[in-house]
């Protein structure tokens, strides 16, 4: 009796150890920052990129179509940042703001702002813009920040295949984000 009740202790002991590990590794993936790449090149990234998915978010609740970004390196190497979509009445909606590395030379962790231009030194009013996961030839890339509110994935191409999107998205659910709510974005215009 004794043996059998040691053997269900261990037992019960076995799994408790395992599902406290479980939820442990679970919490370190969302308490952990996302990681970035090692190195970006900002010459290879400049130039535009078509939003293929995102993560809802306030600021582009109006876009309804043809989401896309245009990156410009700067002589100071900071990055003029230009985004626009097709809003649900069909007008054109351009965003137009300023990124700067932080933690230059890797640039895989830079900070964004669209404060009108008087007004970005201020200390508020910037958001990440983490590169976690970029081909080596600068063709798809995947973005995030710190508190995984934000993710795109984005493409030198309108449309990416499929295969490649699961990637990226597997990457991102494997660094904590929740990709059951990514938001397809469809293109109309060539």
């Amino acid at each position: 009796m004794k043996k059998a009740y040691k053997g269900v202790v261990l037992a019960g002991l076995a799994t408790a150890t395992v599902v406290l590990a479980s939820q442990a590794q679970a919490q370190n993936t969302s308490t952990n920052p996302p990681q970035t790449v090692t190195q970006v090149d900002i010459a290879k990234y400049q130039g535009d990129w078509y939003e293929i998915a995102r993560l809802p978010m306030y600021f582009q609740r109006n876009c309804a179509s043809d989401s896309k970004a245009n990156y410009r390196l700067n002589a100071d190497n900071t990055v003029t940042v230009r985004n626009q979509c097709i809003t649900k009445k069909g007008k054109l909606q351009v965003a137009e703001g300023l990124a700067t590395s932080q933690n230059p030379p890797q640039n895989s962790k830079l900070k964004v702002t669209f404060l009108p231009k008087g007004l970005r030194w201020l200390p508020f009013g910037k958001g990440d813009y983490w590169i976690l996961k970029l081909d080596e030839n600068y063709q798809t890339v995947l973005i995030g920040g710190e508190s995984r509110e934000y993710l795109w994935v984005l493409s030198r191409t309108p449309n990416l295949d499929e295969q490649t999107y699961q990637d990226y998205v597997n990457t991102a659910k494997q660094q904590g984000y929740d990709v059951s709510k990514l938001i397809r974005t469809p293109h109309t215009q060539k």
